[in-house]
């Protein structure tokens, strides 16, 4: 049943003691909003990060060569052996068992891009169809490069969406790419698709000015009919990309007459072990904002705590005559944790809101323009969750203060100066 009375003088003795209860409020109101507030910055990072990667599959690796940088097998160091054609079948054969997608590359010299009187210099890719599985790429309009157009070597691009816009317009005021012909080296190309980077960053704005074309067709105008630039493979999710990683130098490293020990001489890139040190970066960022965050939290309650105290202290003369009017222990406990219950979820309640609505604010100067921090997100479970235990730790904090005030003598209390 609600006690006007009681509540009445709860507020009473907050308003004579304003200072003292500002500054119990002010620890609890920290306490909350900063473990909500680090918590949206925390996935902030991650998503933002994770970003980049977009929809680039997890179990990938790249697979390069560089010049060899000790003696090998009668060969001297320095040598460069690009891969082949017959290094890619090779590497199909040797990982049948694991290899899900591959993918070689072959960069063109693409000098002045052009459709009709507008120009432009862009990267041109050789590619094949298996390109659209592991990449963070997505076909908006058209399609992708195909078998058929590998065998037959025909002249045809799909292009990234930066450079649709710039030859064809964007929005209402543009005209359909597809089917269209754009010059490179002054040889025509039919438009058959365009595509988007799912990702954010740099890597995400090269896709989006990047032109694909068959690789066999790539390697046929740069005159490398068996010259392969990189590769990037997926493997089954059921084994770990750097068995494949392993297996692909050695191979090479054999292929090429490259020392066993030669650092430079096969590189790669893990996906899958990047993505796992990210997340062991997470997981560290995460610990930090749990123990920073219940760090204030306990601060505060411990605030509460002392403050009740120190409040039962300079009331002690009074809960003395008010035991001897007849006053029940249960009536000075209730009365003392009522008011440090108040004060907790008040003050609590405030830094949860106001600290979601900084995240907002985070999310909202952030947009798209920030590279690493993206979409900010709260689980409100998590903040709900605080919340109430946080209200529960200032209860029982002030308990002990609420007890030790039951339990005054009133002829002691009466006494007391």
């Amino acid at each position: 049943m609600f006690d006007y009375d009681k509540w009445q003088e709860i507020f009473n003795t907050i308003s004579k003691n304003k200072l003292r209860t500002f500054l119990t409020a002010l620890g609890v109101f920290w306490g909350i909003f900063m473990l909500v507030v680090l918590m949206g910055a925390g996935t902030g990072f991650q998503n933002g990060v994770l970003a980049m990667f977009g929809g680039h599959a997890n179990n990938s690796m790249y697979v390069w060569t560089n010049p060899t940088t000790m003696p090998y097998d009668g060969l001297q160091s320095g040598r460069y052996n690009p891969i082949t054609n017959d290094d890619i079948k090779a590497i199909e054969n040797d990982l049948e068992d694991i290899l899900e997608y591959m993918s070689p590359r072959l960069y063109v010299p693409s000098g002045e891009v052009s459709y009709l009187d507008k120009k432009g210099s862009y990267e041109v890719r050789g590619d094949t169809p298996y390109l659209l599985k592991i990449d963070a790429i997505d076909l908006i309009d058209g399609r992708f490069i195909n078998e058929k157009d590998m065998s037959d070597k025909r002249k045809i691009v799909v292009i990234g969406k930066a450079v649709s816009e710039h030859f064809f317009g964007k929005g209402e005021a543009s005209i359909p790419p597809v089917g269209k012909f754009v010059k490179i080296q002054g040889i025509d190309y039919l438009v058959v698709g365009i595509v988007a980077s799912d990702r954010r960053g740099q890597d995400a704005a090269e896709d989006d000015k990047s032109i694909f074309m068959p690789l066999s067709t790539a390697q046929q105008v740069t005159n490398q009919q068996n010259r392969i630039g990189w590769f990037v493979c997926t493997i089954n999710q059921e084994y770990p990309v750097s068995i494949a990683e392993n297996r692909v130098k050695t191979l090479l490293k054999k292929r090429h007459r490259v020392h066993p020990d030669d650092p430079r001489g096969v590189g790669t890139e893990n996906v899958e072990e990047q993505l796992k040190e990210m997340m062991s970066l997470f997981n560290g960022i995460s610990f930090l904002v749990w123990f920073v965050g219940i760090g204030s939290l306990l601060f505060g309650v411990i605030g509460v705590g002392n403050i009740m105290l120190i409040i039962v202290k300079d009331r002690t003369k009074e809960i003395g005559i008010r035991k001897a009017l007849g006053a029940t222990p249960r009536s000075i406990v209730s009365m003392i944790l009522l008011e440090s219950v108040f004060i907790t979820t008040l003050a609590g309640y405030l830094g949860l809101v106001i600290s979601i609505g900084v995240v907002y604010l985070m999310k909202l100067a952030a947009g798209t323009d920030v590279q690493f921090f993206t979409n900010p997100q709260i689980d409100m479970q998590v903040s709900l969750g605080a919340l109430v235990a946080l209200i529960v730790a200032g209860a029982l904090t002030g308990l002990v203060p609420a007890l030790q005030a039951a339990n005054v003598n009133p002829v002691v209390a009466l006494k007391d100066e």
